[in-house]
């Protein structure tokens, strides 16, 4: 069967998965789990089958390799600490209980990255491989492995894999998990040992997802065949610096070092990196900041020669895009995630808290894996005594603290991605006037059930041809037609891409030198090495707090700022080949004001910084709630506690509601009906908790602004369908008609979050809200409804869609309606749980949860307008670190700890992580003895 998503994303599957035969699979696979499981209606199973594959917690169990005894200590939610004496020990002891927990996952996610899902899952993911194969990550992750990581690096990784083998040997698939044993009646699939690229490619699934702008590149020149410049401005303001404070808000750049002061009382930073390369970007920086705002950047790329051309292209390429995320990424649209730090000065404690949630698609089991890994004595032989979040298939941790320090991270959103539309001349391309040869390589494609497939990948010198993957992009590049600017058609035009993930870095290098940094000055030196994703780092040790921006950022040509796809015929569009150096980019240490904040803002104010880092940050809709919270609590002298941490990452305020809900009770409503609605806003206090109904009305009078004020006026391709829902067009006094009702589809774009979590249409409506009369307020009458003239016209009409549009899905009697009934989450298992009849649903997936929060709220429980009211992205986890002690430091996941659907660990956290629950974190020896609860020693 093939899957419906990956190990990473709970999301829709897309066309491409939806294939033929694929109703006589689902119907084996539900005999089969209903045998293998013993299951009669989901009510009972044969105990010992289904936990054939459960991990051994207790006893022993020799593993050839291991130098020394490793313990392995559970606590109640089975959330391992691991103690051994050597390095290689410890992670070779990591692989092999992830792959106890999570194996299925970890397979699943490296066929993913590799392109090899069809060997799993047959012919149904066939166009996902060859997309993957054309990006080629495995091919970059194996040249990383084999050039650029360092030796200790590579034995890590090395020790890491021999455990998961370790693990697999002698193991048949149904021994492994119950998805391998339903698999085994549909194909011939046997897992395979598991390699150390596996782990390092999967850093390109992360990146892809955390890539930057490239949807809004698209957008944008879509957005050209229908807009004008003006308009595509007013649909990307310019980031409110004066109202949203960007991160580093302290430090200073020196052109004349061609450094970064990141300020601080201390200079902590002198020794970490300043040593290296400072002269890289020498002359670059001029004129970087031009184009920054989206009207003066749209003529730029269509203005060369691209403009009809692209239309056609990237019009397919959106709906490849669209379907992609679903089979290679953690979250695809919508991500964003919080966290801040703050100095010992304004805490209980006297010493500084950090916290951190990201926001992802909700998955089962969830992206992270919660993990200590701990050296019985650190030395040179042994140096980590760490934990927190670290990936199932992946070494070391990403997210938590060590002994000394901790370190929470967001995503930049920094513009690492470029598009190209490449002239195409028989077998090369144009540049400069001349034909270059493509760079070419076959690839075969093996197909679970049926024939291999081989293809040909073609690159230019801007990356690979996405276009020659999807038969509709070579059609409509070979008809396309372009400005006098452009060169003559030939054989048509592709599009590639160019992206900093595709050339070899050293981020895994950059994970197991932050696990044992000590300070801030080899927190530092350990940041410059996580090149790809570009992250934000915030940083805290007993005395100090810090943010830094890590990341391998391209410089552009001057007047290209990456904003619009790009004439790939011209060098004058190319990338400068260099990228802005480590001490050239924003970092904070110690700044006065006690704390620092990110939520995907901007990093840096455009004013004090030569380089354009990106032009399309989040609006700093959450950072600002967050920073006014703490501001709140520690003025006049007020301290921090750990759960007031907490209760700031639960926060459910709409930053949008209160500046709209004074303007909507201002309208004059005749209708009884949609006057009672209005009522529930007098007095709302702008919570939205799952128990509210003005929560549920306002959220509902929000969707019905942006699909009236925005749906129908945009291109075509932007209007994708999302879920439809069963509306009555002309009756107005009363729900939809079962007898006169029409099916209505949302529209992508219009109502789509951004990836800081939809603040950018929060922005976009605060803009024109000053503006009553503009075009964007007017909308045409439709059957019997009136058209809007003006703003308020617009919002009567949307306050009356969304009282009969939750009237339908709530009922008539406003007395019932809570905002949890419309914004429930669903955890639905990786690929075997996505999609089918309801039995195999119920086996494998768990919910709903009645969720509060919403989009741009601190605690963003995000949806997407386009299509209902259902959670799409959530905090994957969340965490609070004490430095004043660390076993008092709280965490919690989505899930649990283990990716076995019958295991009490399964989704053991999720009642407490959707009730805004931290759970204890032990760390020291003491305090992991006193909550273990299962004991297993691996023995050589």
């Amino acid at each position: 069967m093939p899957p419906t998503n990956t190990a990473s994303t709970g999301q829709q599957p897309g066309k491409s998965g939806r294939k033929k035969g694929r109703k006589l699979r689902l119907l084996v696979l539900v005999l089969v789990l209903a045998i293998i499981g013993g299951l009669a209606y989901g009510a009972y199973w044969s105990i010992s089958t289904v936990r054939a594959s459960f991990p051994q917690t207790k006893g022993s169990i020799t593993l050839d390799g291991l130098s020394g005894p490793v313990d392995v200590k559970r606590d109640g939610y089975g959330i391992p600490q691991i103690y051994a004496s050597t390095d290689e020990d410890l992670f070779m002891a990591q692989g092999y209980v992830q792959a106890q927990d999570r194996f299925y996952e970890m397979d699943v996610r490296r066929h993913m990255t590799s392109g090899r899902l069809s060997e799993m899952f047959g012919k149904g993911q066939v166009e996902n491989d060859e997309f993957l194969r054309t990006m080629g990550w495995h091919r970059v992750a194996k040249k990383e492995y084999d050039e650029k990581l360092s030796d200790s690096t590579k034995k890590y990784l090395q020790a890491y894999a021999k455990g998961v083998n370790a693990y697999l040997k002698g193991k048949d698939g149904k021994d492994i998990s119950l998805e391998y044993a339903a698999l085994g009646f549909t194909n011939d699939y046997e897992p395979q040992e598991w390699t150390p690229v596996d782990s390092v490619a999967w850093l390109k699934a992360m990146a892809w997802d955390l890539r930057g702008n490239m949807q809004d590149e698209i957008d944008r020149a879509l957005m050209t065949s229908r807009l004008g410049p003006k308009q595509i401005a007013d649909l990307y303001p310019a980031y409110p610096y004066g109202r949203n404070k960007a991160i580093v808000q302290e430090g200073q750049y020196d052109e004349l070092t061609e450094t970064f002061d990141g300020g601080g009382t201390s200079g902590g930073d002198e020794d970490s990196s300043s040593g290296s390369g400072t002269g890289t970007g020498t002359g670059t920086g001029t004129g970087t900041g031009t184009g920054t705002g989206t009207g003066t950047g749209t003529g730029t790329g269509t203005g060369t020669g691209t403009g009809n051309a692209l239309q056609g292209q990237l019009g397919t390429l959106q709906e490849v895009l669209d379907d992609l995320p679903t089979a290679v990424g953690v979250n695809g649209n919508g991500i964003g995630s919080n966290s801040w730090v703050v100095s010992g000065e304004h805490t209980i404690t006297g010493k500084p808290l950090l916290a951190n949630d990201p926001h992802l698609s909700p998955s089962l089991p969830s992206v992270w894996y919660q993990m200590g890994l701990h050296c019985r004595t650190v030395s040179e032989k042994c140096q980590y005594d760490v934990a927190g979040y670290t990936f199932a298939g992946m070494p070391g941790v990403i997210i938590g603290h060590n002994q000394e320090i901790a370190w929470g991270l967001t995503n930049s959103g920094v513009d690492v991605t470029d598009l190209y539309l490449e002239k195409i001349t028989g077998a090369g391309y144009q540049y400069d006037g001349k034909v270059v040869p493509f760079k070419t390589r076959e690839e075969t494609i093996k197909v679970a059930g049926g024939d291999s497939k081989k293809i040909v990948v073609r690159e230019t010198n801007n990356g690979p041809l996405l276009s020659d993957r999807d038969d509709e992009l070579v059609k409509t590049g070979k008809k396309a037609t372009v400005d006098t600017a452009a060169p003559d058609r030939g054989d048509g035009y592709g599009v590639a891409l160019r992206w900093t993930a595709l050339e070899a870095g050293s981020t895994m290098d950059a994970v197991f030198a932050i696990d044992r940094a000590k300070n801030w000055d080899e927190f530092r030196e350990a940041a410059a090495l996580f090149e790809v994703p570009s992250q934000n780092l915030v940083y805290a040790d007993s005395e100090h707090i810090g943010y830094t921006l890590p990341g391998r950022i391209p410089v552009r040509a001057e007047g290209h700022d990456g904003s619009l796809p790009a004439p790939g015929w011209s060098s004058e569009y190319r990338w400068s080949g260099e990228y802005i150096d480590p001490d050239e980019l924003p970092y904070e240490y110690d700044p006065e004001r006690g704390y620092i904040v990110t939520a995907n803002q901007a990093v840096i104010d455009e004013d004090d910084y030569p380089y354009t880092l990106t032009t399309d940050w989040g609006y700093g809709a959450r950072s600002q709630r967050i920073t006014s919270l703490i501001e709140q609590k520690i003025k006049d002298g007020g301290k921090i506690s750990t759960d007031d941490m907490r209760q700031m990452q639960l926060d459910n305020s709409s930053e949008m509601a209160k500046l709209l809900v004074p303007q909507l009770l201002k309208i004059d409503i005749a209708d009884k009906d949609v006057r009672e609605a209005q009522k529930l806003l007098e007095g709302w206090d702008y919570t939205q908790d799952a128990d509210s109904a003005a929560a549920a009305y306002f959220n509902a009078v929000w969707r019905n602004i942006l699909k009236l004020a925005f749906g129908n006026k945009l291109p075509k391709e932007l209007r994708v369908e999302g879920q439809c829902l069963w509306v009555d067009p002309v009756n107005t006094t009363g729900p939809a008609d079962e007898t006169n009702k029409v099916r209505e589809c949302g529209q992508r774009d219009a109502a789509q979050a951004q990836p800081d979590g939809g603040d950018r249409w929060f922005e976009v409506v605060r803009t024109l809200l000053d503006d009553p009369k503009s075009e964007w307020w007017k909308t045409p009458a439709s059957g019997t409804r009136k058209g809007a003239d003006n703003r308020d016209d617009l919002f009567k009409r949307a306050m009356t869609d969304a009282r009969w549009e939750l009237t339908a899905k709530l009922g008539k009697d406003i007395d019932t309606w809570n905002w949890g009934r419309l914004h429930r989450l669903f955890l639905k298992n990786q690929t075997l749980g996505t999609e089918g009849p309801g039995f195999l649903k119920y086996a494998l997936n768990r919910g709903p949860w009645k969720l509060s929060g919403g989009e741009a709220a601190v605690n963003a429980a995000g949806w997407n307008a386009a299509g209902g009211y259902g959670v799409i992205w959530v905090p994957s986890m969340r965490m609070v670190v004490n430095l004043g002690d660390l076993d008092k430091s709280r965490w919690i996941n989505l899930t649990g700890a283990s990716g076995h659907a019958y295991s009490a660990h399964y989704t053991d956290q999720t009642d407490k992580w959707a009730d805004g629950e931290l759970l204890p974190w032990a760390f020291s020896k003491k305090a992991v003895d006193e909550s273990t609860s299962d004991t297993l020693v691996l023995k050589p």
